[in-house]
């Protein structure tokens, strides 16, 4: 597939489920998928892991919006700059809901094989969406 095409299927991957549209998840996640996140203890596997992560998060965050920021592809690889917005209305991580408006951003290297995502390696600033939501202490300036 062209970097373009490798392109617009991460781009739905990214939003549409997001969005509600969860079955894209099995259109678009191969079935031996493996998503590394540091901010989890075990990398996510397959469409179902995929599909358990985006559930946990919309629970907390019913509002959320996934907004590709910038794309670059070559070859079999995209790199996704995003950014993701919502309000803290569920429970995340033993954190009670606080009706904080919460912005992150992160950068995702996605790997493609015949039109569907086989690995991930994600970095977002976790660390900062916990600030937000007064669960750790924001950062002294000096």
């Amino acid at each position: 597939m062209s970097s373009e095409q490798n392109k617009a299927i991460v781009r739905r991957a990214f939003e549409e489920p997001w969005k509600g549209n969860l079955a894209v998840v099995d259109e678009l996640v191969a079935s031996d998928y493996i998503g590394h996140d540091p901010a989890n203890p075990e990398p996510l596997r397959g469409p179902e892991g995929v599909k358990e992560f985006i559930s946990t998060y919309r629970a907390a965050f019913p509002d959320a919006q996934i907004t590709v920021e910038q794309q670059l592809a070559e070859g079999d690889l995209v790199a996704t700059r995003w950014s993701g917005r919502g309000t803290h209305e569920g429970e995340l991580m033993g954190i009670e809901p606080t009706d904080k408006q919460v912005t992150v951003t992160g950068l995702t290297i996605s790997r493609l094989e015949g039109g569907k995502i086989v690995e991930e390696f994600l970095n977002w600033d976790t660390f900062g969406m916990m600030q937000q939501l007064d669960a750790v202490p924001a950062l002294a300036h000096a």
